[in-house]
């Protein structure tokens, strides 16, 4: 699109860093934001590629003044913004038992509130643009267990946030969609399955091979994958696509 502004939250790495790609290629100018300056400038510097212009804001989301100043730098770089990814947030994997509140209020910090406040923050210029929001959430909202309690609640947690800004977005003109992924071999996972193999004795290659055949799927998910999703949400023929929470997880969660 000509003369349009993504933001992608979390685009160093992972998911984030395949989404912020694969919009270079349907934006003109990309916002990119994570805490980690040097795999951001690597994200931008790819995406250059495809004739993006890419402004870089090295932030912490869990920081409340971070969403105003991403705010304000890009419509002060770029005039505008058209779409919003919120990808930033790793959630502890401890179990409901041993988790303190301080590990709680910090998983909510960023994933949540980090991605509430920038929402907020950027609505104007969104209604101003009729453009779209997408909030990344994840299959353990939808089968919370207590070894991973606080990803199932702050998961749970984005999804109805997603669908009340999806009902003000009706009234606005904003596109609000959420989506959970399932089991994406990002870095984050492998060095999961480095931690909890060991635990389990079994080999981090064992652990990897296993876990798809105990899951119900064929395979790991890739970023790419979960980024076309995403870029199609904030494409056009979306447009009337809105308040839906979406599952891309290979078949592993099967309820209605």
């Amino acid at each position: 699109m000509p003369n349009s502004v993504a933001i992608v939250t979390g685009a160093s790495q992972g998911i984030g860093k395949a989404t912020a790609l694969r919009l270079a290629r349907d934006f003109s100018s990309l916002v990119l934001i994570a805490r980690d300056e040097s795999h951001l400038q690597e994200t931008a510097q790819q995406a250059k590629s495809f004739g993006v212009e890419s402004l870089v804001l090295p932030l912490d989301l869990r920081e409340p003044a971070a969403a105003e100043k991403i705010v304000n730098d890009t419509l002060q770089r770029f005039g505008r913004i058209d779409a919003l990814v919120n990808i930033a947030g790793a959630v502890p994997q401890i179990d409901l038992f041993e988790m303190t509140d301080a590990q709680w209020d910090d998983g909510m910090a960023l994933k949540f509130h980090g991605a509430r406040r920038l929402t907020i923050k950027a609505w104007n210029a969104l209604k101003a643009s009729e453009g779209s929001v997408v909030l990344l959430s994840g299959l353990a909202a939808w089968d919370p267990k207590p070894g991973f309690a606080a990803v199932a609640a702050t998961n749970a947690a984005i999804i109805a946030l997603a669908k009340a800004f999806a009902e003000q977005g009706i009234k606005d003109g904003v596109q609000v969609n959420s989506v959970s992924p399932g089991a994406v071999m990002t870095g984050r996972r492998q060095s999961f399955f480095e931690k909890w193999a060991p635990a389990h004795h079994l080999t981090v290659e064992e652990a990897i091979k296993n876990y798809p055949e105990e899951s119900g799927i064929s395979r790991f998910g890739q970023p790419e994958e979960i980024a076309d999703l995403l870029a199609y949400l904030v494409s056009a023929p979306a447009k009337w696509l809105t308040g839906a929470s979406l599952r891309i997880d290979g078949g592993e969660f099967k309820g209605i």
